[in-house]
């Protein structure tokens, strides 16, 4: 017995333009308008139906449910089959896919949230990414990813080992392509930016592993123009780590042609160490804003022609004991010559960076460690 969908919500979930996208992707093209609010498509071989351009029409559902019937006897497909391609033909579907599950695709709880958690941070770094690639981000400062992020929605599981559905909202292309091809990333949307970048992050993630383990120590920088990130790194091994291998695959919406229908990436167990690496040393080198040291000045550098000097400062820095080499204008140069001569410790507060095996802080400020206020009183009255 093959399975009807009957729930008038859940045949309301297929927007209009998925019936229509569905449609010409499936050998039927509109031949005329018929009445105020459809259209009538053909095809070779294909019955004659009727699109509505609106589901404001009272009865849409039923609409619908003819429709899927007809779609489901021509590809001869289950109905539910065909019902899961036309609820996701208006948006980029995301599935992250881990091996090693039971054999019902049943995974531990704990196992099952972080794969979800994680598919989320995935998705997360790719929106931060969208516009401006960058090393490292901090997700929550980014309202524009994390308005979209409010946008996705988390599809039905599917059989085949573990996997996570991730549903990300496409708006529809308004000029017919016949010939559909890759516009430029500036041109789209942001929310296939999103997926692209996506895309485009995790192949440049995979290719940089690969290229690391032959000696290109590069290899993570080069990919960063890429959308790879310490969030993508982080999140894509965390997921590696909860199975015995990954494999991420996207649909692209058919209410957004492509000219491919689907792509894959695919990851192995040996990824995830490498990874979590390229993780570390993007979060390393980033510049930390705003930051506070304590210490004394140990050198002082400054050629007589210069009015600005450097310094190097010996501070704490994530608890290890460091140098940090700082560039002071005339002034400030100045306190830090008056304190070294004193030796008396400093406030030093900046942006901090890793460049190479050395700190250095920009934007730095320098001033004296306040006196202890407190006086003596042993022999007053």
């Amino acid at each position: 017995m093959r399975a009807q969908i009957l729930d008038a919500k859940a045949l309301r979930a297929i927007s209009p333009a998925a019936l229509a996208a569905f449609a010409r992707g499936e050998g039927w093209s509109k031949t005329e308008v018929y009445g105020a609010h459809a259209d009538v498509y053909a095809g070779d071989a294909r019955p004659e139906i009727i699109l509505p351009r609106t589901d404001r029409l009272a009865d849409y559902a039923s609409v619908v449910s003819r429709l899927i019937g007809v779609f489901a006897k021509v590809m001869e497909r289950d109905e539910l089959e065909a019902y899961q391609d036309l609820v996701t033909a208006d948006r980029d579907v995301v599935r992250v896919r881990a091996s090693g599950g039971d054999d019902d695709g049943s995974v531990p709880l704990d196992t099952g949230v972080v794969i979800v958690a994680q598919a989320r941070d995935m998705l997360l770094a790719a929106a931060c990414a969208a516009r401006i690639p960058q090393p490292f981000y901090r997700a929550g400062a980014n309202k524009e990813a994390n308005d979209y992020m409010r946008r996705v929605k988390l599809g039905q599981t599917e059989h085949g080992s573990f996997v996570v559905t991730l549903l990300a909202p496409v708006p529809p292309d308004l000029q017919s392509q016949l010939d559909p091809s890759w516009a430029s990333l500036d041109d789209e949307p942001m929310e296939r930016m999103v997926t692209r970048r996506l895309m485009s992050a995790l192949e440049a993630s995979r290719t940089a592993a690969e290229m690391a383990l032959s000696g290109d120590g590069a290899a993570f920088e080069n990919a960063v123009r890429s959308g790879v990130s310490a969030n993508l790194c982080e999140a894509v091994a965390s997921l590696i780590e909860q199975s015995h291998g990954l494999d991420i695959s996207l649909t692209w919406a058919r209410t957004r042609p492509t000219p491919e229908a689907r792509r894959t990436v695919v990851f192995s167990g040996n990824d995830a160490e490498i990874l979590k690496e390229a993780a570390r040393t993007f979060r390393l080198r980033q510049t930390k804003e705003d930051v506070t040291l304590f210490g004394t000045v140990h050198k002082l550098k400054r050629d007589h022609t210069d009015p600005e000097g450097t310094i190097t400062l010996k501070a704490m820095v994530d608890d290890k004991p460091q140098s940090v080499s700082a560039l002071l204008d005339q002034a400030t140069y100045s306190v830090a010559v008056q304190a070294h001569e004193a030796k008396r410790p400093v406030i030093m507060t900046g942006d901090l960076k890793r460049v190479g095996q050395r700190w250095q802080m920009t934007n730095a400020s320098v001033s004296e460690l306040p006196a202890d206020d407190g006086t003596d009183d042993e022999g007053t009255e």
